[in-house]
């Protein structure tokens, strides 16, 4: 199962039926998880740790230094999930001490060729980046999100579950939970309703999560005055105070529609 022209370091840990390919380096201090499979010509660099299950492909590089300008070569850390697929050309850097110290991927994320994840970003479960798209350091991204390729979202902005970033976008702001933005900037486009589906949120859930939706964007109230108005009723659906929850813990403020 391991390629005899792969380089492993002695303090490398591989569990049972890891496949490593020709030309592959596997670094100090990592640890790679049961049947996890790792294509030719990969560079992974620790202290990173693998889950169980994944399918790394070819020319990728995991748990790299990050190039941020403040970095000194402390000691840091990455973590990737379960059942993940990574394909060609992928770049995931560890963490900085300026923040946890640690990047964080969850599990059954699909990441397509070319996709880079920063510094000290934490991924959840579910996630798919398509071809060419790039999270900055310090992003946070929920369960579900989808991202079409070649969008961007630059330092320490949040990317709420269940939204869809439309291809070649630039989010500068942050992004609250099932919501679709496109464009450069980045504005809002309405629902995630679709992906919404795919979870198979209830009928109540939907109708709930669209109220609230017109209520911090249809109806012309700020923020503070959405919140204030929907607070005391959210507790009627969770997905509203998901919703809600996102929207009010936002740092750089929230994408808007067009002209607003």
């Amino acid at each position: 199962m391991i390629d005899p022209r792969a380089i492993i370091h002695p303090t490398a840990e591989l569990g049972e039926n890891v496949e490593i390919g020709p030309w592959t380096s596997i670094g100090a201090n990592v640890e790679i998880g049961d049947n996890t499979t790792i294509a030719s010509h990969v560079i992974v660099k620790g202290p990173t740790t693998i889950g169980k299950n994944n399918r790394i492909f070819q020319f990728t590089s995991i748990g790299e230094d990050t190039p941020d300008l403040s970095y000194q070569g402390e000691p840091t850390t990455l973590t990737i999930g379960d059942n993940n697929v990574i394909r060609e050309g992928v770049t995931i850097h560890r963490g900085t001490v300026q923040d946890t110290g640690t990047t964080t991927i969850g599990s059954h994320g699909l990441f397509m060729a070319y996709v880079h994840i920063a510094h000290d970003c934490v991924i959840g479960d579910h996630v798919i980046m398509a071809n060419n798209s790039a999270v900055s350091g310090h992003v946070k991204v929920g369960d579900y999100a989808n991202f079409g390729g070649y969008s961007g979202v630059p330092q320490f902005r949040s990317i709420g579950e269940s939204t869809h970033i439309a291809g070649m976008s630039l989010v500068l702001k942050d992004v609250p939970a099932f919501m679709t933005v496109i464009g450069n900037p980045a504005v809002a486009a309405g629902l995630n309703l679709e992906g919404l589906k795919r979870r198979n949120f209830s009928d109540e859930d939907l109708a709930a999560i669209k109220d609230a939706y017109r209520t911090v964007y249809r109806r012309g109230l700020t923020v503070a005055e959405a919140l204030a108005e929907l607070k005391p009723i959210a507790g009627k659906s969770v997905a509203v105070c998901r919703f809600l929850d996102s929207v009010e813990s936002s740092r750089w403020g929230i994408v808007r529609p067009r002209g607003k």
